[in-house]
């Protein structure tokens, strides 16, 4: 250990990676690969129309069978560091309550911070019109939105469902917009078989009523107000509907899936004597990772804005 330029604890690693807010949902929303041994990574992205364009397959006697060959523009990227720093005061470690460990407890709030910091990143990808093509975006109008009671809202979801070349198997929710969709009466009437006009549904049926895998719903929030002002906790993920294809077993080299997390090795966390903090000097916590959010096929997704009104 003493050869590296930042001391690394295996007991604040094991930590880091274990640590998980369960409000988060961008590993679920753009899953992690396994960890790669370099930090720049390829991976390709295909020619959709190659998969549905069928060729002449009749071959006759003595003919040639048909060849035909698939096509794919390979791209470079890199994976960015991210990361924080918290400088403990030797006071607050030597004065700490039996069984608290300051050390360990920084490792875990620089973790949230930087997951929640992902959370954005993830969520500002998904909200975006250029990551879906441009047939597959749609800005719902007063009368159409999830809390208009008289909306044909499970009509909006499946033409949007119909839209990607592949059916979408995972639906992803802005918290407002899931509020008012597991309300909307159509909805409720739908899972429940009643009238529609009391009731809530769940994400399990909800999935179930629109045939997918998993629905998942962005409910962290964060402070958007600057340093010193009151705090303004807005939602990480804004009204929208994000309707997108996973493939599992995807990575960045095979398989057609919308977007994928590339990561350099795995999540580092330690700390290192420092001087200069205050009078006794003190233990400055690094906690931070290598990752890269990658949208590899905005055929593979719609987005719908603007839900409730």
């Amino acid at each position: 250990m003493a050869n590296r330029p930042f001391p690394v604890n295996p007991v604040m690693v094991a930590i880091a990676i274990a640590y998980r807010n369960a409000s988060l949902i961008a590993d679920e929303v753009l899953p992690r690969l396994a960890p790669m041994a370099k930090e720049e990574f390829k991976y390709f992205a295909y020619d959709m129309a190659e998969g549905f364009t069928i060729p002449d397959t009749k071959v006759g006697r003595r003919s040639r069978v048909n060849e035909i060959s698939f096509t794919g523009v390979e791209i470079t990227a890199s994976t960015e560091d991210f990361g924080l720093e918290d400088p403990i005061p030797q006071t607050d470690i030597d004065n700490a309550e039996a069984g608290f460990d300051p050390k360990n407890h920084s490792v875990e709030q620089l973790t949230n911070l930087i997951l929640l910091d992902r959370e954005v990143r993830v969520s500002t990808l998904l909200s975006s019109t250029s990551n879906y093509d441009a047939a597959n975006t749609e800005t719902l109008a007063a009368g159409s939105q999830f809390s208009d009671a008289a909306a044909d809202v499970l009509g909006i979801m499946e033409d949007a469902f119909n839209a990607p070349v592949m059916r979408p198997n995972v639906a992803v929710f802005g918290q407002a917009s899931w509020s008012a969709f597991r309300r909307h009466p159509q909805v409720v009437k739908a899972v429940h078989g009643n009238s529609g006009d009391a009731g809530m549904a769940s994400r399990e049926q909800v999935a179930e009523l629109l045939e997918v895998s998993k629905v998942l719903v962005g409910q962290a929030r964060v402070n958007t107000a600057r340093k010193g002002q009151a705090a303004s906790l807005q939602r990480a993920w804004g009204d929208m509907v994000s309707l997108i294809y996973q493939d599992a077993m995807a990575t960045n080299r095979n398989g057609t899936t919308y977007g994928f997390t590339a990561q350099y090795k795995t999540r580092l966390a330690g700390s290192e004597r420092d001087g200069n903090i205050g009078l006794r000097g003190g233990e400055r916590v690094r906690v931070g990772e290598s990752v890269k959010e990658v949208i590899s096929a905005k055929s593979l997704g719609y987005l719908i804005q603007n839900t409730v009104a």
